[in-house]
C-alpha cells in the first residue's frame, strides 16, 4: 500500500491510469491520513492532500451534493472531529499555501455540518484565531475561511452568529491592526459577511462602526486593502442604500472619498470607486422604476431615492469626463479600463439625473471634439453618445442635429478608437432620436458612412452593424411589410456590403457574426420593394451553407470546429429571417432549403448549436408550406426524434418540442399518423430526471397544439394528459425569495392553461366537448387556484380568458353555468375589459370573450 505522500505524488503523474489509481485510493484512505497538517510534508504534497480532501466534500450537481453530505455526516463523530481538528490546526501553518487551503477545508466542512446544527463551535473558535493572537498568519487563513464560509453558506443559517462573525472581521480591519495582508482578509471576509449582519447593520452604533473601519479602510497606505475597501462600500450600498443617507450627507464615504478613489493612480482603486456609483445609479434608476410603477396603481412606492447622484453630479461629473480621456492606445476590448467605466457610469448617470447632466457635459464636448489629441476626440464623443438617455428628447434634439454631420465625418478620423466610438454613437442616436435623423438630409451621408466603416477594423465592424440594425428597426416593420420604406433605396447596397463583410477569414470582435446578424434584421424589416433583393440573398446563403457541410469532413481542432459551427448558426439564423418574410412566397425553394437542411442535420454534432438554428430554420419552413410540409416529415422525423431525446441538450430539445407543435399546426389532421410518437415522447421526457425542468412547460403546451390539429381524434389521450395537467397544477413556489422556482411556476401554468385551450378547442371542433365534463371541476379548480395564488402575467390573463370563451362556447346551453360563477371568472374578465395596459391581442380576445355570450352568463 502505498503510503498518502506517494498516492498524491501519483496524482500529478503523467500517465492517467496511475492518475485514476492514485485518486481512487486517496478516496478511501482520506479517513485515516490527513498530510494536510503535516508540517513535515513537502509543500506541494500538502496543497494536494487538502485539494483532495476539499474536492471530496464539494459539488456543484444537487445529487453529488447530497450523498457528499450524507457519506461525511455517516462518518464516526471521532474521525470528522480528528479532521476538524487537523484542518483547524493547519490554519497557523507557516506554509501559507497550506494554510490557504486549509481555510477552504474549514469551508467545505462548515457547508455540510452547519446547516445539520453541528461544529457550533466553529465561529468562537476562529474568533479566538483573530482576537487572542499575534501570528499574521493564522489570523489571515483565518479570516479567509470566515470568508468561505460566509460566502458558500445561507445566510439565514448564520445569522444567530452574526455577532461573532462582526467581531472577528472588524478586528482585523481596523486601522490599528498593523499587517496589511490581515487588514485585507479581514476586508475581503467583511464582503461576504455583509448578508449575515443585517440585524447589526440596523443598529445605528455597529452601523456607524462598521462604516468608519471601511471608510478608514479607504485611506490605507496598502492599494490592496484599499481596493477591497472601496469593493466592500459597492456592496453596502447595493445591499444597504436606505441607510445610507447620513453617510453621504456627512461625506464620511461620499463625495470627497470616492472623488480621492476615481482620482487614485493605481486603476484598480479608481476602477472601484467608479463602480461605486455607477452602483450607486442602478440602485437609484431601480427605485425611479419602483416609484413609476406605484403611480400608475395610485400607491406610495414602498422605499424612496434619496437621489445621491444628482447631489454629487457637480463633484463627480468633471472626475467622470476627465477619466474618458484616459484610454489606452493598444487597449484589449476585452480588458475593462477605467475609461470604459467612466463612459458607463456617465450614462448611468444621465438615466438618473436626466436634463440636469447636458448643460454641463456639452461643453466638454464642444472644446474637445476637434481637439488634436485623439484622447480627447474620442472622450467628446463618448459624453455626447453616453447622455443620449435620460435627458428630454426635446433637449437633445437640437444638439443631435448639430452634431450629426459632425459625427458622420469623423468615420473617416485617423484614430480607430474615435471612428469606433463614433460608430457606437451614431447606433445610439439610430436607436434612442430616431426622429433626428431626417431621411433627405441625414440618410444617405450616414449610410454611406456605416457601408463605409464596414471596411475598416473588426471592433468598428461590429459597431456599424449595431447602428444599422438600429435603424432597420425604427424604419422598418417585422409585421406586415410596407410597399417601401427609407432604407429601400440602399438596401441592396447595405446587404452586399454586409456579406462581403461576412467573407472575412475570421471573426475577431465578432465582426462576422455581427455582420450575419445585421442581414437578418435587414429581412426582417424590409419593405415590398426590397423581396427580390432577398430572393436573391436566399441563394447565397444556401450556397454558402452548402459548403459549409462539404467541408465539414476537412475541419480539424476544436476551436475550427466551433468556429464552422457558429458559421452555420449564423446561415441558419438569416435563412429563417428570409423564410419567416417571403412567407408563402419561398415556397418554390423550399425543396431546396429542406435539402440543405437535412443535409446539415446529417453531418452536425449532438451538442452543436447549429442543430438549434437549423431547428428553428425548420419550424418557419412548416409555417411558410403548411400541409405540405408532409412531404419532408419522414425524412426529417429522426432528427427531430434524436433531439427529443437529447436531454443533456435541453435547449435543443425544448426547441424541438416547439417545433412538434409548429408541425402539428401545418399539418392539421395529417399529423395523426405521428401523434402516437409525439405523445408517447413527451410523456416520457415529463417523467425524465435528468431533463432540464425548464422544457416542461413547452410539453404541456404542446399538448395544446396536438389537441388542436387532431381535433376529435385526441379522446384517445385525453385521460392521461388531463392526469399529467392535474399534477402539475399542484406545483407550487412556497418559497416567495426563490424567483427561479416562482418563475418556474408561472411559465409551468401558462403552459397547463395553454394545453386546456388547444384541448377543449379540438375536442369542440371534433363535436366531442362532452368528453370534457369530467374534468370541468379540475379546469375551474385550477383557474381559481392561479388567479389567486401567483403574478398574473398576460399570458395567463390572455388564456385564462380565451379558456373561459372557449368553454362558453363549446357548452352553450348553460350546462356548466354554475362553474362560471367562480369569483375569478368575473375577476379575470373584468380585468381584460377595465386594464389599458394589456396589450391589443389580450383585450381582442376579451372582446371575443364577451360575443360568445360570456356577458349573460356571469354579467361581466
Amino acid at each position: 500500500m502505498l503510503s498518502i505522500g506517494e498516492l498524491l505524488a501519483n496524482t500529478l503523474s503523467g500517465d492517467q491510469q496511475t492518475r485514476e489509481d492514485a485518486s481512487r485510493q486517496l478516496e478511501q484512505a482520506q479517513q485515516t491520513n490527513y498530510e494536510l497538517s503535516n508540517e513535515q510534508t513537502e509543500t506541494f504534497i500538502r496543497n494536494s492532500a487538502g485539494l483532495a480532501l476539499k474536492n471530496s466534500l464539494v459539488s456543484s450537481e444537487a445529487s453529488r451534493r447530497n450523498e457528499i453530505t450524507q457519506r461525511w455526516l455517516n462518518m464516526d463523530e471521532a474521525t470528522r472531529l480528528q479532521i476538524k481538528q487537523a484542518v483547524l490546526a493547519t490554519l497557523g501553518s507557516n506554509d501559507q499555501r497550506a494554510a490557504a487551503t486549509a481555510a477552504q477545508v474549514v469551508s467545505a466542512i462548515a457547508a455540510i455540518e452547519l446547516p445539520s446544527g453541528q461544529w457550533t463551535d466553529l465561529m468562537k473558535t476562529l474568533l479566538e484565531n483573530v482576537t487572542t493572537t499575534d501570528n499574521s498568519q493564522l489570523k489571515i487563513a483565518t479570516l479567509t475561511a470566515i470568508g468561505f464560509v460566509c460566502e458558500s453558506i445561507d445566510s439565514d443559517i448564520l445569522a444567530a452568529q452574526s455577532g461573532a462573525i462582526l467581531t472577528a472581521v472588524v478586528s482585523g480591519a481596523r486601522k490599528e491592526e498593523p499587517n496589511q495582508e490581515v487588514r485585507k482578509a479581514a476586508i475581503d471576509a467583511l464582503y461576504n459577511s455583509l448578508e449575515f449582519i443585517r440585524e447589526n447593520f440596523d443598529r445605528e452604533g455597529e452601523r456607524n462602526y462598521i462604516m468608519q473601519v471601511v471608510c478608514e479602510a479607504t485611506q490605507s497606505a496598502d492599494v490592496n486593502v484599499q481596493v477591497a475597501a472601496f469593493e466592500c462600500l459597492v456592496r453596502i450600498m447595493q445591499i444597504y442604500y436606505d441607510k445610507m443617507r447620513f453617510y453621504m450627507e456627512k461625506a464620511l464615504f461620499g463625495v470627497s472619498l470616492t472623488v480621492l478613489g476615481m482620482k487614485h493612480e493605481d486603476e484598480r482603486v479608481a476602477l472601484q470607486a467608479v463602480e461605486f456609483w455607477s452602483t450607486v445609479c442602478d440602485e437609484e434608476l431601480e427605485l425611479m422604476g419602483e416609484a413609476a410603477e406605484a403611480q400608475e396603481t395610485g400607491e406610495q412606492p414602498e422605499r424612496l431615492s434619496h437621489n445621491f447622484a444628482k447631489a454629487a453630479l457637480p463633484e463627480i461629473l468633471p472626475v467622470l469626463l476627465w477619466l474618458l480621456t484616459k484610454q489606452e492606445e493598444e487597449a484589449d476590448e476585452d480588458d475593462w479600463n477605467v475609461s470604459m467605466a467612466a463612459g458607463t457610469c456617465l450614462a448611468l448617470l444621465a438615466q438618473c439625473v436626466e436634463d440636469a447632466v447636458v448643460a454641463p457635459v456639452i461643453p466638454f464636448v464642444e472644446n474637445h471634439i476637434r481637439n488634436n489629441d485623439w484622447r480627447f476626440r474620442e472622450a467628446a464623443v463618448m459624453a455626447f453618445g453616453s447622455i443620449l438617455e435620460g435627458p428630454e428628447h426635446k433637449l437633445l434634439a437640437n444638439l443631435v442635429n448639430q452634431a450629426l454631420p459632425v459625427l458622420i465625418d469623423m468615420m473617416r478620423d485617423p484614430s480607430p478608437q474615435v471612428k469606433d466610438t463614433t460608430a457606437w454613437t451614431l447606433g445610439r442616436v439610430s436607436e434612442l432620436l430616431i426622429e433626428c435623423i431626417k431621411p433627405d438630409v441625414h440618410l444617405h451621408p450616414l449610410i454611406t458612412a456605416l457601408v463605409y466603416g464596414l471596411k475598416d477594423s473588426p471592433r468598428i465592424v461590429s459597431n456599424c452593424c449595431w447602428a444599422l440594425m438600429s435603424l432597420s428597426d425604427q424604419f422598418g416593420s417585422k409585421e406586415t411589410p410596407q410597399p417601401t420604406y427609407h432604407l429601400s433605396a440602399y438596401f441592396e447596397g447595405i446587404i452586399t456590403a454586409l456579406l462581403e463583410t461576412t467573407e472575412r477569414s475570421t471573426n475577431e470582435s465578432n465582426s462576422r457574426t455581427s455582420a450575419y446578424e445585421c442581414i437578418s434584421i435587414l429581412v426582417q424589416g424590409a419593405a415590398l420593394d426590397c423581396f427580390q433583393t432577398i430572393q436573391k440573398l436566399t441563394f447565397t446563403i444556401l450556397d454558402r451553407l452548402d459548403a459549409t457541410i462539404s467541408a465539414q469532413n476537412q475541419i480539424v481542432g476544436s476551436d475550427e470546429r466551433l468556429a464552422h459551427s457558429e458559421l452555420q448558426s449564423n446561415l441558419c439564423s438569416v435563412l429563417t429571417s428570409i423564410i419567416r418574410k417571403l412567407r408563402t412566397e419561398v415556397v418554390p425553394l423550399a425543396d431546396r432549403i429542406m435539402t440543405t437542411l437535412l443535409s446539415l442535420f446529417q453531418t452536425a454534432t449532438k451538442h452543436s448549436t447549429t442543430l438549434e438554428d437549423g431547428f428553428l430554420a425548420v419550424g418557419a419552413i412548416t409555417t411558410a408550406v403548411e400541409g405540405d410540409f408532409l412531404r419532408y416529415l419522414e425524412a426529417f422525423a429522426p432528427f427531430l426524434y434524436g433531439a427529443l431525446s437529447n436531454h443533456e441538450e435541453y435547449q435543443l430539445c425544448s426547441i424541438a418540442v416547439g417545433l412538434i407543435g409548429d408541425i402539428c399546426r401545418a399539418l392539421g389532421e395529417q399529423s395523426l399518423p405521428y401523434c402516437d410518437t409525439f405523445m408517447n415522447v413527451l410523456l416520457q421526457n415529463l417523467q425524465s430526471p435528468v431533463l432540464n425542468r425548464n422544457v416542461k412547460p413547452a410539453i404541456l403546451s404542446c399538448f395544446g397544439d396536438i389537441a388542436l390539429a387532431i381535433s376529435g381524434r385526441f379522446e384517445v389521450y385525453l385521460e392521461i394528459v388531463m392526469l399529467v395537467l392535474a399534477q402539475a397544477s399542484n406545483m407550487r413556489a412556497t418559497d416567495g425569495t426563490n424567483y427561479d422556482m416562482i418563475d418556474y411556476v408561472i411559465a409551468l401554468r401558462e403552459g397547463i392553461l395553454e394545453a386546456y385551450v388547444g384541448i377543449v378547442q379540438g375536442l369542440k371542433t371534433g363535436e366531442k366537448a362532452d368528453l370534457l365534463m369530467r374534468y370541468i371541476d379540475q379546469i375551474f379548480n385550477f383557474m381559481n387556484m392561479t388567479w389567486n395564488d401567483q403574478e398574473k402575467t398576460e399570458i395567463i390573463i390572455r388564456s385564462m380568458i380565451g379558456l373561459i370563451g372557449d368553454l362558453a362556447e363549446a357548452f352553450p346551453n348553460g350546462q356548466i353555468k354554475q362553474w362560471f360563477q367562480y369569483e375569478c371568472v368575473t375577476q379575470v374578465l373584468r380585468e381584460g375589459r377595465s386594464n389599458r395596459n394589456l396589450p391589443t391581442g389580450t383585450r381582442e380576445v376579451t372582446r371575443w370573450a364577451k360575443e360568445v355570450g360570456l356577458v349573460e352568463v356571469t354579467g361581466v
